[in-house]
């Protein structure tokens, strides 16, 4: 039996948000589909070759949808080679400029990030709306606090949840009205308290995906921190359908930060999930060093499975039982492996980094092995 212990529990199951179901190019977004993670390039969208390099290396890291900003003819120009570059389907992101919206609609956009409401005259609405249905692209309402109509505003005072939900359903009306349904909505805030508040009620308004986050979280550490808080809050009640981490870092660390979030959930698993102790005097090893280590080494397995690396027998042959691998510390310069809950071998902390990676890479080919297998079987 693996060690993983997949099996729900009651006391930690989630019941996610019904919700209608709509595609971002070849990824479903909503109803029973996994929870997508996105990010956004930071690179000059003109630049074609350095945001294809950029959108690459998101990929590598896991991500399911990228956004790629068009503020410019240039940049929706250059958005037909880069959506033929790469794999991953790409959300245009367009604000004010009607026209932007049907050249990236043109040149292979999957989804548009764009409020109809601030594009200009009817007419102007009408022509995103067919182009987005002519080219197949769904849509994103993306409502923040710190930009919200002037009209709600004066209404509110300031920007609250009736405020940004009320901004939101407006959107959505418009398109609904061009019978478009293909859409998802957002209402971020930096505030994570009024990102949940806003988020719950719209939760209860509206049957569409909801793509969550926190807008402008900050640096990696507080941004990390503060994205946690809200999102987990939402996530926990079953709130979210495509997450993104907002972080002013490199936009890989934002897709490891939403799968780190979903992982932690039990929503999605992508890779190996490390269970380390802080370590204290009893430990056997480094253990702080020794984990460092295995993160990047193991930075390439992409195979959902569980490791633990405790420095002492304290809690370690506990936690070794629900990991697929684990590794407690000991004394006399060794520790002891384990292997699906179960002791594998003595061995010497030297050898112990090389061993687990090799342990690991094994286990990870074993689990796709029979992932593969079953998908066959099931075929």
């Amino acid at each position: 039996m693996s060690a993983d212990h997949t099996h729900v529990r009651p006391w930690r199951h989630i019941e996610r948000r019904k919700s209608r179901r709509i595609m971002v190019g070849p990824v479903p977004v909503g109803g029973d589909a996994p929870i997508t993670v996105q990010s956004m390039t930071n690179t000059p969208t003109s630049d074609a070759a350095a945001t294809i390099d950029q959108i690459r290396k998101l990929e590598e890291a896991g991500a399911d949808i990228v956004r790629v900003s068009c503020p410019d003819e240039d940049s929706t120009a250059a958005f037909r080679t880069i959506a033929r570059e790469v794999r991953v389907p790409l959300v245009a992101d367009i604000h004010f400029h009607y026209k932007r919206g049907i050249e990236a609609a043109q040149a292979g956009a999957a989804c548009l990030r764009i409020n109809p409401g601030n594009i200009g005259s009817p007419e102007r609405v009408r022509e995103v709306v067919q182009a987005a249905k002519d080219h197949g692209c769904s849509m994103r309402i993306g409502v923040n606090a710190g930009s919200l109509e002037k009209d709600l505003l004066e209404k509110y005072g300031e920007p609250c949840p009736e405020a940004m939900v009320e901004s939101a359903l407006n959107h959505a009306r418009i398109l609904q009205d061009h019978d478009f349904h293909e859409f998802k909505i957002s209402v971020k805030a930096s505030d994570p308290f009024l990102t949940v508040a806003a988020y719950h009620q719209l939760a209860d308004a509206i049957d569409c995906p909801l793509h969550v986050g926190v807008t402008e979280a900050g640096p990696l550490r507080t941004g990390t921190i503060k994205s946690s808080i809200a999102m987990g809050n939402l996530l926990w009640a079953g709130i979210g359908d495509t997450i993104r981490v907002s972080l002013a870092a490199d936009p890989v660390e934002e897709i490891k930060v939403g799968f780190d979030i979903l992982k932690s959930l039990g929503l999605r698993h992508r890779g190996v999930n490390i269970i380390a102790c802080p370590s204290c005097a009893r430990q056997g090893f480094d253990v702080i060093k020794t984990v460092g280590i295995l993160e990047e080494r193991l930075a390439h397995v992409t195979t959902p499975m569980s490791l633990s690396i405790i420095g002492c027998v304290v809690n370690g042959p506990g936690e070794a039982l629900y990991t697929d691998v684990g590794f407690t510390g000991g004394g006399a310069g060794s520790g002891m492996m384990y292997l699906n809950g179960s002791i594998a071998r003595k061995l010497a902390n030297a050898d112990m980094v090389e061993e687990i990676v090799d342990m690991v890479e094994r286990k990870a080919a074993e689990l796709e092995a029979v992932r593969a297998a079953e998908k066959v079987a099931a075929e």
